[in-house]
């Protein structure tokens, strides 16, 4: 897995120091020496992680994070400040200013190489969802992003057999977020499915392995993306690694710093609201592109991709498929006498109707204004035809109630019915046989059934 970097310092031998080691391990790297061309950069190069010197003169790496992390364009590029300097205050302000973590100089190469692997890792599902999400928008399924970054107010799961310990984190943490303790990692399991946005677990437990548990985390679909930050003993270095390399987001010294406690836990909560409003958009997207929208039904194009399905298996001797078209009558009477609100309205009423009408295995959907299909799976012609009627004896029957209950319609539909015949039957055929069938019912007068055979 690799990555481009961007490194930036304004020392040239720190510069060149750390490009030799990335290098090394085929890293991409590119760099710069001062903040202004890091956020320059940043924006052109789209690197993948920034290392980032804090002392620098003009604008610090503190600064130069803050402006990265304000921009909606590389708010999402992980972030490194790499510094000297070894003070909590500093750090706090490292991460306070949205950094994803604070190495010091010198720097260890396999941490270094660890973190990096791991926010490799990170911004690879960031990048996918955002990629997606643009698609999206160019297709006009996508809103414009808003913002869901607000990083307070998360649901928090302690997962630590300490409990002293435990209730300081739990007690540090409840003046901002909603912390629950689970000291049974088979009970924190199930609790992690639930609305979850941050899970705490001690890697040290003594009762239990919180790197098992968090392996268990990454391996269930349920909790695959949800955010974990350990507790380790950075003295332990081959435990502190592998909770890197298992997937751990990020990690916490013992003891613990209550301020870098609620920074680091405020740094990964905002980020699991970034992706999950990503993941949402997409959800969102899919729906748009199946669903029509003033009626909740799915659209044709969802229909196509399914009729057509339908019918290849038919042609090879499968059970075949019926469909059913319907017309709603003088619909054009409804939005000229009452408007095209009423007119929607009608639309909304009959698809309800509709769809409480068919069967589970049946696929009503919206073929276009007034004009509505049903693709049935393993259908007969005389079973469709028995549907058909149910359908418009449920429309015909009881009056449409509109402008708020203010005025009654009275509506009938129009069905045609077709099903496939043979080997030669395509979708388009199909639905041609019930667009006949239509016409046949409406040439006979309005509100019945037509089946066409042939």
């Amino acid at each position: 897995m690799t990555a481009r970097i961007l490194v930036v310092d304004d020392i040239e031998a720190n510069v060149r120091l750390l490009e030799d080691r990335l290098t090394a391990e085929y890293y991409e790297v590119v760099t710069a020496f001062d903040g202004p061309t890091a956020l320059a950069m940043a924006a052109s190069e789209k690197p993948d992680i920034i290392l980032l010197d804090v002392m620098m003169p003009g604008m610090d790496g503190f600064q130069v994070c803050r402006r990265l992390k304000d921009d909606p364009e590389t708010r999402h590029l992980p972030v490194v400040l790499v510094t000297s300097l070894d003070g909590r205050s500093d750090r706090i302000a490292g991460l306070e200013a949205g950094a994803d973590e604070f190495l010091t100089k010198p720097i260890d190469n396999v941490m270094l190489l660890a973190r990096v692997r791991s926010l490799t890792r990170l911004k690879m599902v960031i990048d996918e969802l955002r990629e997606r999400e643009a698609s999206g928008r160019r297709m006009g399924v996508i809103a414009g992003a808003a913002s869901r970054l607000g990083g307070t107010g998360g649901r928090i799961l302690i997962v630590d057999d300490q409990e002293r310990q435990a209730e300081r984190i739990a007690n540090e943490l409840s003046i901002e977020h909603r912390p629950v303790v689970e000291a049974d990692p088979d009970k924190a399991l199930m609790t992690a499915r639930g609305p979850v946005d941050l899970v705490i677990v001690n890697a040290t437990c003594k009762t239990f392995d919180g790197l098992r548990l968090t392996a268990q985390l990454r391996s269930d679909e349920a909790t695959r993306n949800l955010p974990v930050l350990a507790i380790v003993d950075f003295e332990d270095r081959p435990r502190l690694i592998k909770a890197l390399e298992i997937g751990v987001n990020d990690v916490l010294s013992k003891p613990i710093d209550p301020q870098e406690l609620a920074a680091r836990a405020r740094t990964q909560i905002r980020r699991k609201r970034y992706t999950d409003f990503l993941r949402d958009n997409l959800d969102h997207s899919l729906e748009l592109a199946v669903t029509d929208q003033l009626t909740g039904l799915h659209n044709r194009r969802y229909m196509n991709g399914q009729l057509d399905a339908l019918v290849k298996r038919a042609r090879l001797g499968g059970d075949p498929v019926s469909t059913l078209l319907i017309d709603i009558d003088h619909f054009k009477k409804i939005n000229d006498g009452y408007g095209h609100d009423v007119g929607d309205e009608v639309l909304r009423e009959f698809a309800v109707r509709l769809a409480t009408n068919v069967r589970a295995i049946d696929l009503p959907c919206r073929f276009g204004g007034e004009e509505f299909v049903v693709v049935m799976p393993d259908t007969k012609l005389e079973d469709a035809s028995r549907i058909a009627e149910r359908i418009r004896l449920h429309v015909a029957g009881s009056p449409f109630r509109v402008m708020g209950g203010r005025e009654l319609l009275t509506v009938t539909i129009s069905i045609g019915v077709a099903a496939t015949i043979g080997s030669e039957d395509t979708p388009e055929t199909l639905l041609k046989r019930a667009d006949e069938a239509v016409y046949e019912a409406k040439a006979a007068g309005r509100n019945r059934v037509i089946a066409r055979a042939a």
